[in-house]
Formats: C-alpha cells, sequence, structure tokens
C-alpha cells in the first residue's frame, strides 16, 4: 500500500467526498460480514436438522443481499459523484495556481507537459481518492475487527488468519518501492511523448515544409515502442505481486479453516464461521489491490503535480492597492533585469517617462530589450534594480487584478480560443452587450468583416483563429482592447500585420490611452509622440521621431538600414 503525503495533502481539499466513500465501503463490507455470519448459522442449523430456523436464517441472508444491492449502488453513485468533485476541484486549483504562475511559468515549461499533468495526472487521481484512499481505511478495519472478533470463537483460526492477513498485506510491499520508482520514470517518458507529439501537430505545417514529418515520426513511433515495453516491465512485475497475493490469501484461508476444524472438533458453528468470516477478511485485501491498480497512475504522476502545485511564481501578488491610478504616467527608473539563469542582464538602467495620454515608441534591434521592459510593465517579472511606476506608485502596490484591468495589451501573436467571435471578445469584459461588442468591432474596423461571416459575432473560429487571417484576427484583438477600455495600452509588435484598416483601428485605440508601442518596423512608429531607441539593454537616445530621424545616431542608422532592405 503506498499512501504517499504529497496526495494525502491534497486529499485535504477533497475530504468530505473521500470520508462518503470510506462510510459507504464500510457499510458494504459490514453487510458481508452479516450475511457471512448468517451463512454460517444456516449451516449450523441445517447440520443439526433444525430446518425451519434454518430457512429463516437464509431469508435473512437474501434481506442482506438486497440491502446491500442498494448500499452497492450507493456507493458506486457516491463513487461518480466524489471522482467528478475531486477532478473539477483539483483541475481548478492546478488553473488557478497556472494563473499565479504566470507567463513566465510557461515559458520555461513544456505545454504537452502541463497539459497531461491536468489531464491524465488528475484522471489518475480520481480512482486513487475515489477508490484507493478508501479501500485503505477498509482494509485496515475490516480484517483487523474480524480477526479480533475471532479470537473469541476460536484462537487457533484466529492466530493463522492474522498471520496470513499481515503477510498478504507486507510481503506484496516489497515490489512497491520498484513499482513506484518505474512508474514515475513511465510517466516522465509518457509526459515527454505527450508534449513531443502535440508539439508535432502544432509544427505540422513547418515538417511538412522541410520534408522532415517522416523523420519526427518514425522517432516518435520508437519512443513509443520504448514507452510500451517499460510498460509492460512494470506489468510483469505487478503480475507477480497479484500472484504472490493471491497464493497467501488462498493459503491463509486453508491454514484459517484447518486450524478451526482441528480445534475445535464437534463445534461446527465455529468451523463455519472461520470459514465464512475468513473469506470476508480476504475481501478488502483483494479490493485493495484492484482499487491500487486503478490509482497507480495517480501515484505515479504526483511528480507531475507536485512540480507544478509548490512552483514559485516570479512574482508575488502582495499588493494592495485595488485602483488604478487616473493619471497613469509610466515611469522606468534604473531598471535593471536578468532573466533566471541568464549570464548578463536583458536590460541596464533603463530610464524613461511615458506621459499620461502620450504614445512612445519602443524600437531598437532583437534582443535589444523591448519585450523585457513590455514583461516588466506587466510584472511578470520584478527588476533586480531600479523601478517602474504608474501614476508614481510601483507595480509591486497593485494588486495584479488591478495591474491587469488597467493595462491592455494587443501582441504580434494574437490569441484567440476555439469558441465564438463574441465569446472572444468577452473575454475583455464578460457583461458586455451585444451593442457593446458591435461598438467595438467597428471601431477596431473589424465589424464588416465579422458580419460577412457565416454566422456573425455567433460564428466559431478554429483554434487559435486559424480561419481568419493574420490582419483580422489583429483587428479582433483591437476590438478586445477597446471592450477592456483600459487607461494603459501595450502595443507588444501589434503592427506586424498593419493593414490600411488596422493602422486605423490603432489609431482609435491609442486615442486618449497611455501608449507603450514596441515595434520593429520604424514605418509603423512615425506618429508617436517620442521615440526611446535600445540597443544592448541599454537606452541609446531619445526624441520625436523627426529630430531622430535628421540626427547621425543609432535611429538615423536603423531607419537608413530597413529603407534599404526594403
Amino acid at each position: 500500500m503506498i499512501v504517499h503525503r504529497r496526495l494525502l495533502q491534497l486529499a485535504g481539499s477533497v475530504r468530505a467526498p473521500v470520508a462518503a466513500c470510506v462510510t459507504l465501503g464500510l457499510a458494504v463490507s459490514a453487510s458481508y460480514v452479516t450475511q457471512a455470519l448468517l451463512l454460517a448459522s444456516t449451516l449450523t442449523e441445517l447440520s443439526a436438522g433444525r430446518y425451519d430456523t434454518a430457512v429463516t436464517l437464509l431469508a435473512w441472508a437474501f434481506a442482506v443481499v438486497a440491502v446491500r444491492a442498494v448500499l452497492l449502488w450507493a456507493r458506486q453513485t457516491v463513487a461518480a459523484w466524489a471522482g467528478a468533485l475531486i477532478r473539477a476541484r483539483l483541475r481548478d486549483r492546478l488553473v488557478e495556481q497556472l494563473g499565479r504562475l504566470g507567463p513566465a511559468y510557461l515559458t520555461g515549461a513544456r505545454t504537452g507537459r502541463v497539459q497531461t499533468t491536468l489531464v491524465d495526472g488528475v484522471e489518475g487521481l480520481d480512482a486513487y481518492f475515489s477508490r484507493y484512499l478508501p479501500q485503505v481505511v477498509i482494509t485496515f478495519c475490516v480484517p483487523v475487527t474480524l480477526v479480533g472478533w475471532l479470537f473469541t470463537v476460536n484462537s487457533a483460526a484466529a492466530g493463522v488468519l492474522a498471520a496470513a492477513v499481515g503477510a498478504v498485506l507486507v510481503v506484496p510491499r516489497l515490489w512497491d518501492a520498484s513499482l513506484l520508482r518505474r512508474g514515475r520514470a513511465r510517466w516522465t517518458a509518457f509526459a515527454d511523448l505527450a508534449s513531443d507529439y502535440l508539439e508535432a501537430m502544432q509544427g505540422m505545417a513547418t515538417l511538412r515544409a522541410f520534408g522532415a514529418a517522416g523523420r519526427l515520426g518514425t522517432k516518435l513511433a520508437a519512443r513509443a515502442h520504448e514507452l510500451y515495453l517499460t510498460t509492460m516491465s512494470q506489468l510483469r512485475i505487478s503480475l507477480v505481486e497479484t500472484g504472490v497475493s493471491t497464493f497467501l490469501i488462498q493459503a491463509g484461508t486453508a491454514g484459517a479453516v484447518l486450524a478451526a476444524a482441528s480445534a475445535g472438533a464437534g463445534d461446527a458453528w465455529s468451523v463455519f464461521a472461520v470459514l465464512t468470516v475468513t473469506v470476508e477478511c480476504f475481501r478488502p485485501v483483494r479490493d485493495l489491490s484492484a482499487a491500487w491498480h486503478a490509482g497507480y497512475l495517480g501515484v505515479t504522476a504526483v511528480d507531475g503535480l507536485e512540480e507544478l502545485l509548490s512552483a514559485k511564481p516570479a512574482v508575488d501578488d502582495t499588493g494592495t492597492v485595488t485602483a488604478f491610478p487616473a493619471h497613469p504616467e509610466i515611469t522606468f527608473r534604473g531598471v535593471t533585469f536578468t532573466y533566471p539563469g541568464g549570464r548578463r542582464p536583458a536590460v541596464r538602467n533603463v530610464t524613461f517617462t511615458v506621459r499620461e495620454g502620450e504614445t512612445v515608441a519602443l524600437v531598437g534591434p532583437s534582443g535589444a530589450g523591448k519585450s523585457t521592459l513590455a514583461a516588466l510593465l506587466q510584472r511578470l517579472f520584478d527588476p533586480d534594480e531600479g523601478v517602474v511606476t504608474i501614476g508614481g506608485r510601483p507595480l509591486g502596490e497593485f494588486t495584479a487584478a488591478t495591474l491587469r484591468s488597467g493595462i491592455a495589451v494587443v501582441a504580434q501573436d494574437t490569441y484567440l480560443f476555439h469558441g465564438t467571435v463574441a465569446d472572444n471578445l468577452r473575454l475583455a469584459r464578460p457583461d458586455a452587450s451585444d451593442a457593446d461588442l458591435e461598438r467595438a468591432a467597428r471601431a477596431a474596423c473589424a465589424h464588416a468583416f465579422v458580419t460577412a461571416l457565416p454566422q456573425g459575432y455567433a460564428t466559431p473560429l478554429g483554434e487559435r483563429g486559424a480561419t481568419l487571417s493574420g490582419g483580422q484576427r489583429q483587428r479582433l484583438a483591437i476590438a478586445r482592447a477597446l471592450l477592456a477600455d483600459a487607461p494603459v495600452l501595450l502595443l507588444d509588435e501589434a503592427t506586424s500585420h498593419v493593414d490600411g484598416q488596422t493602422e486605423q483601428a490603432l489609431s482609435e485605440l491609442r486615442r486618449g490611452r497611455t501608449c507603450l508601442l514596441i515595434a520593429h518596423r520604424l514605418s509603423t512608429v512615425g506618429d508617436a509622440d517620442r521615440i526611446v531607441v535600445l540597443d544592448d539593454g541599454a537606452v541609446t537616445e531619445s526624441g520625436v521621431p523627426a529630430a531622430l530621424a535628421a540626427s547621425r545616431g543609432h535611429y538615423h542608422r536603423l531607419l537608413a538600414a530597413q529603407e534599404v532592405s526594403a
């Protein structure tokens, strides 16, 4: 029996459904024991020729069988309810933890591995909590109670039975450490293989473009076969364990009955009682073995769950300010930041201000630190040195919810979920009316193409909005940001799919907001109020676009290089 400490801690949140399963399991076991005693008494009466009493006892035994049928139905119903509740609670907890960890965690974790933990790992925990843990309690309660009672009936048989029960519980445990070790290794291999399959499906277009789909498929098939061999190796160990348990159960039953017959010759009831109760003494042990195999996946998945639940967010949500500043001026003051595990700072001593209602563009070559500053503004990380403020307050003073509500983000890679157009827009404001959606879509120059879709705003979008063009996805992202109506706007490479309509939508979005615009294409930042030029993580120059273009500085060279490449 493996009862994992971390899984017991998780059970604290699902104590009520587990307790319900235990209670009904004990009631079912009590019905089996009652039936066994009634049958022992029936056989005793029959052997003594008292047939009327035997028939009455047998009728009571059938009544117990009927009651047990109801109890078994109730146990299955409660187990299904408990399983659904456990899965929902655990997934809610894991998703909540992912929300606390934020994008900073997911950038360093494989999506497929996290997905496998959320799906297969939790499915395994369903059986662990709803079947295995209740059966552990039953297995300790029922055999101990029955063996103790049998000592009052036939001490010799009870002694043999106690030894057999102890052996069947202890001896197979010799394989548990090996099974758990192999199971964890198998889970790791399973999660990694699932990650590879997910990555292959997501990158199928690239694989086909380079003719690599067949090679990767062969590699994945080989790894799947290795996983199969590992699983079969585990199964062989498990079958040996099951065989030993079965042998000990049969030997214990036979030994207890022989001891009863030898010690209690002529006492028919004690022999029949030992015979029937011995079977019920081992029934919970057999059920425990079946429940263990059902919940084994949950035990092997504990490492993935532990990794996720024990992960620490890059920033702690310890802020207390819940009101976003009425005058949201953004200031980076002496900001230096190095990514975890990095050898050199991504940004160094960065200082600049975005005044209220102003649009400031961050430009520079790839790796200059632009996206790092965007991450710091969203407080995905805290700077190692310096401070980022909004309205004069450091970001750490605000709650995470306040920052999210006050900063609207339109990124280069617009993420649209597998839902309707309206569902995707309402992510920004769940209570938005249809009129609100249309108003935002019109301002984003998206209403025309949305109404041209087969079901308009009720049209289901493919995963990641695959049925739309890049420009259409961008305009929906702008409409979503308009619907959020946040006072601070972060455009992180949002000009990557700029056309005439998208450019108009962006202008509408920026109006009246404090905007930080990150762009590689310098042709899209000409209407910014100011430009801050970054290189190698440091600010090299800043000023109005016309003055920077006329100078012979870094911005002028970047502009000239892009004009030549164009």
